[in-house]
């Protein structure tokens, strides 16, 4: 179970116990930022703490602001709080990164209770959802939600505010991407008044291995924590059918040719082939060539990675396709045992996706966190 599920899954339990419970959610980032925007802390009455929004920095004082929002009862009003090298409070609750973020402290009651329950379901059980959080003005900690196509929750304020955040909840799903949103007093499109923070949570990336191997063992338990949603395939039943497999995947026994087919693996996705064997290989990778995979690796040594190459173009590969093969994959860590291999791969899998290097930090000079 990832973080993600897991922040779920104990933010419904609190709120169906009937606990009152506020919720820190980060809303903006300046600069250098551990976490990025749509990290949540929440805080029940009796001072629980689940989450964070920044790694450990200014959690104290965001809790200390979520308790104060409670103990003020229904007359509480959310507080947005930015912490950072420039706050009067740096010294104190600063971000050692040097960077600054901004915070809304609200309560999950009433519609915003509604709206986030729908969202948080919908979330532990893999389903995509979208959830709007009103950040500035007399509707701040306000929460629309879109889950299975139904809007769930009121804003209040203007009703054009109301179409025009459910509306872009549509829009926002669709892309699969988070965002900060401006609208006017109004609630018009066009305006800068009134920011709404739209968190979305699309379906898991999917991750496709080829071969259930050692390192098909090692790896899938690590990608599931790192959010993927993992498969194994492989066509010998007395491999695939070991329980080592079954704990981290789903786990299929065909020929993994036609089953990488099937997957129709979009750009999120990935492909990885760990089976050392090229009748099962190959036909996995020009399956993966013929359609979108984000990212496709395999495993060899630098000898097996030539003469797989030689095969490859022999049964027709291009230029082009041959590109987009990570082989070997891995970054070069000097990774010896299976386990030390996976965190390779999925080091490379990670620098990939966020078109990095995957060079030590300190030989680089760019932001250490995406903006």
């Amino acid at each position: 179970m990832n973080v993600a599920t897991l922040h779920a899954e104990v933010a419904l339990a609190w709120l169906r116990e009937g606990r009152p419970v506020a919720e820190g959610l980060l809303v903006a980032t300046d600069g250098s930022s551990p976490l990025q925007p749509g990290a949540s802390m929440l805080v029940d009455g009796a001072g629980a703490i689940e989450g964070s929004v920044s790694g450990g920095c200014v959690e104290s004082a965001v809790a200390q602001e979520a308790m104060a929002l409670l103990a003020a009862g229904a007359g509480g009003s959310a507080r947005l709080r930015r912490y950072g090298i420039s706050d009067e409070l740096a010294g104190e609750v600063g971000l050692t990164c040097g960077g600054t973020i901004e915070v809304l402290v609200h309560a999950l009651e009433g519609p915003q209770a509604e709206a986030a329950m729908a969202a948080l379901q919908a979330r532990a059980a893999g389903r995509p959802s979208a959830l709007a959080t009103v950040v500035d003005g007399p509707q701040a900690g306000a929460q629309l939600a879109l889950v299975d196509g139904a809007i769930v929750g009121e804003l209040g304020g203007p009703t054009l505010l109301q179409h025009s955040v459910a509306r872009d909840l549509h829009g926002a799903l669709t892309q699969g991407r988070s965002a900060l949103r401006r609208y006017g007093d109004d609630g018009a499109t066009l305006g800068r008044a009134v920011r709404v923070f739209v968190d979305v949570h699309a379906p898991a990336p999917r991750l496709a291995i080829v071969g259930a191997t050692d390192f098909s063992a090692a790896l899938a338990p690590l990608a599931v924590a790192l959010g993927w949603a993992v498969s194994i395939c492989d066509a010998r039943s007395a491999f695939a059918r070991s329980d080592r497999f079954a704990r981290a995947a789903d786990v299929t026994v065909a020929p993994p040719g036609p089953w990488v087919a099937e997957q129709r693996l979009g750009p999120a996705d990935a492909l990885l082939v760990f089976s050392h064997d090229p009748k099962h290989d190959e036909p996995a990778i020009q399956s993966a060539f013929a359609g979108d995979a984000g990212f496709i690796g395999a495993l060899g040594s630098r000898r097996t990675a030539a003469d797989r190459e030689t095969r490859l173009i022999a049964a027709g590969a291009t230029p082009e396709q041959l590109l987009r093969l990570h082989s070997p994959c891995g970054l070069d860590v000097g990774a010896r045992t299976p386990e030390e291999t996976a965190i390779s791969v999925l080091a490379e899998m990670l620098a990939d996706r966020a078109q990095r290097t995957g060079a030590p930090l300190r030989d680089t000079d760019r932001p250490i966190h995406p903006r």
